[in-house]
């Protein structure tokens, strides 16, 4: 190859280099800000200044004065201990409605029976929202149904001591409605919900 020829590469390899590994993605972010700000960073909620999640990823919450997320099937053992909802092992547990796994006695092998014991143990009754009971195909939804949330209220409401009819207004105020109007399901933002307990 000859000289002018390495020269032409070179050149071509730098151009490159910096359209589409710098003006680009410059740009890219620049246009985020702008057009959706607060969304091109991950959605992230801040609580005393402090960042304390994503509206975009669950978390685990286990206290009874707490609203309870979908289980989750991304979790990894991060740093020794089990991580629930680690975006890095997004995805679902991938068991078919058969599967014996999901009535298995054992909650750390059975997602849906774990999930059961620890709602019925928590006083919870009558027929389960399956949200409740299932993880998302991500394993990282962050929002449950209404139906999820109101068969957790009165929980909630005891272990807060709050009025039952308080607990319902914060739900039905963190209610987001169909996409469109008619796609999908009410959903309700877990981590919001919480914060709005907190606050309350």
């Amino acid at each position: 190859m000859k000289l002018r020829e390495i020269k032409r590469v070179l050149l071509m390899l730098g151009i490159f280099l910096v359209l589409l590994a710098v003006i680009y993605p410059a740009v890219v972010t620049l246009v985020g800000r702008v057009a959706f700000p607060g969304k091109e960073a991950g959605s992230l909620i801040q609580k005393h200044g402090r960042v304390v999640g994503s509206s975009l990823i669950g978390q685990q919450f286990t206290s009874p004065g707490y609203f309870w997320p979908r289980p989750s099937a991304a979790a990894s053992t991060l740093l020794g201990g089990s991580m629930p909802y680690d975006p890095l092992a997004s995805g679902g547990s991938n068991l078919g409605p058969t599967n014996p796994k999901l009535v298995s006695p054992d909650p750390a092998v059975g997602e849906v029976s774990g999930a059961v014991r620890a709602l019925r143990n928590s006083g919870v009754s009558g027929p389960l929202p399956i949200d409740l009971v299932t993880s998302s195909g991500s394993g990282l939804d962050p929002d449950i149904t209404v139906e999820a949330a109101r068969a957790q209220a009165a929980r909630v409401a005891a272990a807060r001591h709050m009025p039952l009819a308080t607990v319902e207004q914060l739900i039905d105020a963190h209610t987001d409605s169909r996409w469109l109007g008619f796609i999908g399901t009410r959903r309700v933002n877990v981590l919001e919900l919480n914060l709005a307990l907190d606050a309350s």
